[in-house]
Order: C-alpha cells, then sequence, then structure tokens
C-alpha cells in the first residue's frame, strides 16, 4: 500500500460510534463527511466480548440510566458487527471519501488487514498493550497512532520496539489528550513541537474539544492530520454525541483549516506581484533637492532620499556622492545617470 504523503492537512470526521449501531445511520454520516469536505471519516471497530468484562464501569461522562453504568452494555449498543465494515468501506469509495478504522482488539486488527485498508488507526488506550501491538506485525497498512494518557516514555518504547521495525513513511503519531470534552488548559498544544523534535514521523493532532477554532491552531504549528469527532445531531443518544461537531460545525472548522493552509504559505521569502505593485510608492529614489546643474559634484547638500522608488535606489547613495552631474537636474527631481 502507498505511504501517506500530506500536501494538505488531512482530515479525519471521527464518526467513531456515533452511528449507534445502526448502519444506516453510518452511512448518513459518510455522505456528510463528504459534503463538509472532510478527507476521511473513520469508524471504530470492536467486538464488546473481546473489548471490555461485563464488569466494567462506564466513563462518567458516557453514563447514562439505560446502561445501568455497565460499559458491556454500552459497547454492544452502540457497536456495528465486523463484517459491515466491508460495506461501509465500499460505500466511503464509492463516495470519494477514504475510510479509516480504528481496532480495539486483536479480532478487529485481523479483519481490517484483510480489508486491506489504507490506514489502521491505534487508539490511545492501546499504546501500552504488548499484545494487540504484536499482532500489528508484518501489516502493509499505514499505522495512526493516538497518544493520549500516555507519557514520552511510552510513545518512546514505540519507537524503539516498533517503529524500527517497519517502514517510518508508513507511521504517524496524533497528540491527544484523553478527556471528553477536553478543556482549553488540557489541549497543550506545545507538544505538537515536541513529538516533531523526538520523532521524525509526520505528526497530527487528535482533537477532542468543542472548539472549531483549535485545529487550525494545531495546523498552524505544524500539524499534517486533524481528528474531530463528527456527529449527526448533538442531541442524539450516545456516549459522544454531545462532544462532537455537528454538520455545520465540522464544516466551519475545515474552511478554517483549509484558510488557515493558505495563510501560512510556504517556506520562501519572496516580493510578492501584489507588493511590487506597492513598493514604487513606498519606497525611495534618491532626489536633488535644489538645482544641479552640469558639472556640479553630488553631495549631501543637493542630493537627499525620498519617495517614490521609481528612480536610483538610496542603496547607491554613497557610490553617488562625490561624482560630477553630467546634466542638469531640477529640484525635488529623480536623479537619473
Amino acid at each position: 500500500m502507498k505511504n501517506l504523503i500530506f500536501k494538505k492537512t488531512f482530515i479525519i470526521a471521527e464518526a467513531g460510534c456515533n452511528h449507534n449501531g445502526k448502519i444506516e445511520i453510518a452511512f448518513k454520516l459518510i455522505d456528510q463527511a463528504k459534503k463538509c469536505g472532510a478527507d476521511a471519516i473513520k469508524f471504530q471497530a470492536f467486538n464488546p466480548d473481546d473489548l471490555v468484562s461485563k464488569k466494567a464501569k462506564i466513563a462518567p461522562y458516557a453514563r447514562n440510566k439505560s446502561y445501568k453504568n455497565s460499559q458491556y452494555e454500552l459497547q454492544k449498543k452502540i457497536s456495528l458487527s465486523l463484517e459491515k465494515f466491508f460495506l461501509l468501506k465500499k460505500y466511503s469509495k464509492k463516495k470519494g471519501i477514504k475510510f479509516i478504522c480504528s481496532a480495539f482488539d486483536i479480532k478487529s486488527v485481523d479483519i481490517l488487514k484483510k480489508m486491506k485498508l489504507d490506514i489502521i488507526k491505534v487508539p490511545s488506550g492501546e499504546i501500552n498493550n504488548l499484545p494487540y501491538l504484536n499482532s500489528l506485525k508484518n501489516n502493509t497498512n499505514n499505522l495512526i497512532f493516538s497518544t493520549g494518557m500516555s507519557s514520552l516514555k511510552e510513545i518512546e518504547f514505540l519507537k524503539k520496539h516498533f517503529f524500527s521495525k517497519y517502514k517510518k513513511k508508513k507511521m504517524s503519531i496524533l497528540h491527544c489528550t484523553s478527556s471528553y470534552p477536553c478543556s482549553n488548559e488540557n489541549v497543550n498544544l506545545n507538544t505538537i513541537n515536541l513529538l516533531k523534535e523526538k520523532f521524525n514521523v509526520p505528526i497530527g493532532f487528535s482533537d477532542h474539544t468543542t472548539s472549531i477554532d483549535i485545529p487550525s491552531y494545531a495546523v498552524s504549528m505544524g500539524s499534517k492530520i486533524i481528528e474531530k469527532h463528527f456527529t449527526l445531531s448533538k442531541k442524539m443518544k450516545g456516549p459522544d454525541h454531545f462532544m462532537s461537531l455537528n454538520v455545520s460545525e465540522f464544516k466551519k472548522m475545515v474552511n478554517k483549516i483549509r484558510n488557515t493552509e493558505v495563510i501560512l504559505g510556504n517556506f520562501e521569502k519572496k516580493i510578492f506581484n501584489v507588493e511590487k505593485k506597492i513598493s514604487k510608492f513606498a519606497r525611495k529614489s534618491l532626489v536633488a533637492i535644489e538645482d544641479i546643474f552640469p558639472g556640479d559634484i553630488f553631495n549631501e547638500m543637493n542630493i537627499s532620499i525620498k519617495r517614490p522608488g521609481t528612480g536610483i535606489s538610496p542603496m547607491n547613495y554613497y557610490k553617488i556622492l562625490g561624482k560630477k552631474s553630467k546634466r542638469f537636474f531640477k529640484k525635488d527631481s529623480l536623479l537619473k545617470l
């Protein structure tokens, strides 16, 4: 499979489980993500029986009376059978949007490998799961690692024991804070610079704030990938809808990111054509400040530097001083050689 090359910010609409276990909603999420301008849509693949024990409790942010504080019951209700992801991949291809999945257990990894996805996402919760990481061996997929809840030491472990076994061009790391929703003081975008310095792979940002602006800030700091939760409606039942962007918000976020890319430009310092038009008005030239006759010596008393910038550049001022004038220059006229 081709390595990921980020010519522009790669924007992922994180549908996650916001389909509520219904493939019809998943199809609609794909439709809307494409209309919003996302480059990819991402779902979460897992088997509840392999993901969570029946006694595991629900994280506080996701609690709902209908789930009786059982994470197992919640995951059963919002999961899709792994076979349905083949249909979602096919539909995404038809719509012209890249299909990505996070795998939350080893069986799901195996299914996604069989699907021959261009990209598999490694969720934050699996960074310290060595058997899971080993299940990714010998894969041909591009891997994106989320690093929420991870220490730098844990990410460096990936670099030493995992990245070295694969082509670096197939690896990407996302800065992430696992808080739902994430408050501004916990975003810590400066981590992006740290990850860029420490790891020679593309760095991105998985954003769990409710802001449509913060992703564009991350892009301005060099993020090559932006991932953001996406829903058809914040009012839908489910653990993630309330902190996801709706269709209108997601489209605005995409526009802000693309505008940021335009503003950032490139790493070349050059004179723009629009500046060339202004320079003749804003820059200066050598000007006669009294009548100068042929044979007169140019000196500090008869020449000065004034606008416009259409004559001899002031950079030649010291070269002109002491030379004889070969012609007449009327006071306040531009000098000419």
